[in-house]
């Protein structure tokens, strides 16, 4: 298996394909695209069936030796044994089983369909990056030794992203996460979580602005090649191609564990922001995995809800991003889209690499078809099984009150935008599987305000606002980053 760039044009710096421990421990190409395989591997009929067996470590074997087909076999198994285990994904609620890892709760099955509910936010730090995160820090401390090297971790977070980094490498030999947040834009149990962390590997900077900014200093220090490789520098973001296809597992997971038969089909919601999960989605349906729909539920920043219906991709300036509460969805440049536009013109780098140039210019594209308009692709995004939908502040209230209600749990914001959105496009005879983002308890702000209550704290988290926190404030400049990096690293 080999893998390209999507702007691998005839004069990018990353033509060359390259091998998954090639790609492994980078972000972006040399030349600011993605990496993408060469062609998606194929899962046969006899395979799911006999995938209906396997725990949930090992379906992630046979997944990703399809991926990683560089790594041996006995060493990915090793590793994939070692990541998904009860121990780790030990926050199961009472009705749910631990050593499923991924276990689903049917809502209703009605008239209308039947809404299912994945569990991902098991791990250690109660959001569903845990389920990728946890094996990208195995990979790493893998790659690492045996090369006898070092990574400087240089990442994102609009929330979830930068704990499940921090908790996954802490301790991790020759591994140092250097992470940007929004200052004060996440909530006080996402911020808590990272800041009163003590470990010495690991450096938070609040940055003065919001998440976007925050993405586009990673892209500028990725993109800065003598500076990314004197000091080491990876990105555990969800433009990171092995954290991607690590999200692919539960996707099959999901639709193993909901039908009987291959002759059946599910949908999945997915709250999206940064387009990586529900990518990961499309990647498992490329694959062959039987997926009638992916909807993209948006919060009030809606730039993928927009594209998906009118085929215009307009990114929003910093002033125009909406500080909501589902904070991990405030995103407004969705980076993981550019792999999708890249399938959607038919693999052809040199118009994604144009059109993703003229985000940088003009803030965005028009694929509609329109007069004047960049091309005409947007028709076609059904044939991908796209769909979308929006949610609002009063919309995830709701949804949290009226989950409540009917089934007896309490669900976080992002995932009340995903149920709102999913209820909007269920069928008869097709499961609708919403992917579940993070445990109410990380957003209890809201939780308290739409039911009154505290949400439910798993053991461990019961005072963790309290604790010290460790951190620095930094405006968005390319050059103080850079500088603070070199200061932290010795290299």
């Amino acid at each position: 298996m080999h893998y390209v760039s999507t702007r691998a044009t005839s004069a990018s710096a990353a033509r060359n394909p390259q091998r998954f421990s090639d790609i492994l421990l980078a972000g972006l190409a040399p030349d600011g695209g993605l990496y993408l395989p060469e062609s998606y591997p194929q899962v046969s009929g006899e395979e799911l069936d006999a995938w209906r067996k396997l725990s949930y470590a090992e379906l992630a074997y046979e997944i990703l030796r399809k991926f990683a087909t560089d790594i041996p076999d006995e060493d990915l198994r090793a590793l994939t044994a070692k990541t998904y285990t009860p121990e780790v994904y030990r926050n199961a609620r009472v009705d749910e089983s631990a050593s499923e890892i991924t276990p689903l709760r049917v809502l209703e099955d009605g008239v209308q369909g039947k809404l299912v509910l994945q569990a991902l936010s098991n791990g250690p730090t109660l959001a569903f990056k845990d389920m990728a995160m946890q094996l990208l820090g195995n990979l790493f401390e893998y790659a690492l030794a045996k090369n006898n090297d070092e990574l400087n971790i240089f990442g994102a977070t609009s929330g979830d992203t930068g704990s499940a980094a921090e908790y996954a490498m802490r301790g991790k030999r020759g591994v140092r996460v250097f992470m940007l947040s929004p200052h004060k834009k996440m909530s006080a149990f996402q911020t808590a979580q990272m800041f009163s962390l003590q470990d010495p590997n690991i450096f938070n900077i609040a940055v003065e602005g919001v998440f976007d900014d925050c993405q586009d200093m990673v892209k500028a220090v990725s993109n800065d090649l003598s500076f990314k490789a004197r000091h080491k520098i990876g990105t555990v973001n969800s433009i990171n191609w092995a954290r991607v296809v690590a999200q692919v597992v539960y996707y099959f997971r999901g639709y193993l564990a909901a039908t009987t038969s291959n002759d059946q089909k599910v949908s999945f919601t997915v709250p999206s922001g940064n387009f990586g999960n529900i990518c990961a989605g499309h990647i498992a349906r490329m694959m062959g995995l039987p997926i009638d729909k992916l909807v993209a539920a948006t919060n009030e920043n809606d730039v993928l809800d927009e594209f998906f219906r009118t085929g215009v991709y307009r990114v929003r300036k910093p002033s125009e991003t909406y500080h909501t509460s589902s904070p991990s969805m405030d995103i407004s440049k969705a980076s993981n889209f550019e792999r999708f536009v890249y399938e959607l013109v038919g693999r052809d780098a040199e118009r994604t690499h144009a059109l993703f140039k003229k985000v940088d210019t003009h803030g965005g594209f028009d694929l509609s078809g329109a007069p004047g308009s960049d091309g005409d692709e947007w028709k076609l995004v059904g044939q991908y099984g796209f769909a979308s939908g929006k949610s609002t502040h009063a919309d995830r209230l709701a949804t949290i009150r009226d989950v409540a209600d009917d089934y007896g749990i309490t669900i976080d914001t992002h995932t009340a935008d995903g149920i709102k959105v999913a209820r909007e496009h269920m069928q008869p005879g097709v499961p609708m599987i919403v992917l579940e983002t993070a445990l109410a308890a990380k957003f209890n702000e809201t939780i308290l305000e739409a039911l009154g209550t505290d949400a439910e704290r798993p053991a461990g988290f019961e005072n963790i606002e309290s604790l010290p926190q460790r951190f620095v404030v930094m405006r968005p400049s390319v050059d103080s980053m850079k500088a603070y990096i070199a200061d932290h690293t010795g290299l």
